[in-house]
């Protein structure tokens, strides 16, 4: 299938702890849907662990795997945020940031010991998860008289569109989502009502 209109995702977020040689990793893992998600979440992870010695994360949205981005936090490049992404990519989830704390425990673990902590504790992390599929969706607004209320509300319901706002007066309008995959024949079908204007929102 060309266009695959669903992604994996986890529910809530989950946390878990990896211990290594006195050193502690504590991974924290949250599902989001923009960049601007986290910074705040980050922030709030080093104001709840001040005396942790590195907050490293890495993040990956969207559909396809050109979304994302990591961050070391000091750790030696590659062994932190490298680890954290890989392992989002390789359980294919999306959607999500996952940043480890680190604790240091006063025994050096090297480049391999690290890359495997991160990873090690980014895995226990997501095994707590519940891991859910959900579908891409573009939001449309389709705007039309109160007399073809009926026809409108019978392609809703045939297409089973999930209506986020609806408003009845003489001119109507319904806001809804629709999975990408369907979006031309809904289109179709609502382009035969007579007088009805569609307007795109977003995608999400």
């Amino acid at each position: 299938m060309l266009f695959d209109d669903t992604y994996r995702t986890i529910a809530a977020p989950v946390e878990a702890i990896f211990r290594d040689r006195g050193s502690k990793f504590l991974a924290f893992a949250y599902p989001i849907t923009t960049d601007a998600e986290i910074k705040p979440l980050v922030a709030n992870l080093k104001a709840q662990h001040p005396k942790a010695n590195h907050h490293c994360w890495a993040v990956r949205l969207g559909i396809d795997r050109s979304v994302f981005r990591v961050n070391d936090d000091g750790e030696p490049s590659g062994t932190a945020g490298r680890p954290i992404l890989n392992t989002l990519l390789s359980k294919e989830i999306t959607n999500t940031l996952v940043v480890v704390v680190r604790y240091f425990g006063g025994t050096l673990l090297g480049v391999p010991g690290l890359i495997n902590a991160y990873k090690s504790a980014t895995e226990l992390a997501l095994a707590e998860a519940t891991v859910i599929d959900k579908t891409v969706n573009d939001v449309y607004t389709v705007i039309f008289e109160y007399a073809h209320m009926n026809d409108v509300m019978r392609i809703v319901k045939d297409e089973q569109l999930q209506v986020l706002q609806q408003r009845s007066e003489l001119n109507c309008d319904i806001q809804f989502s629709v999975r990408k995959t369907q979006v031309e024949t809904v289109m179709a079908k609502l382009n035969k009502v007579e007088g009805v204007k569609i307007k795109y929102d977003y995608s999400g």
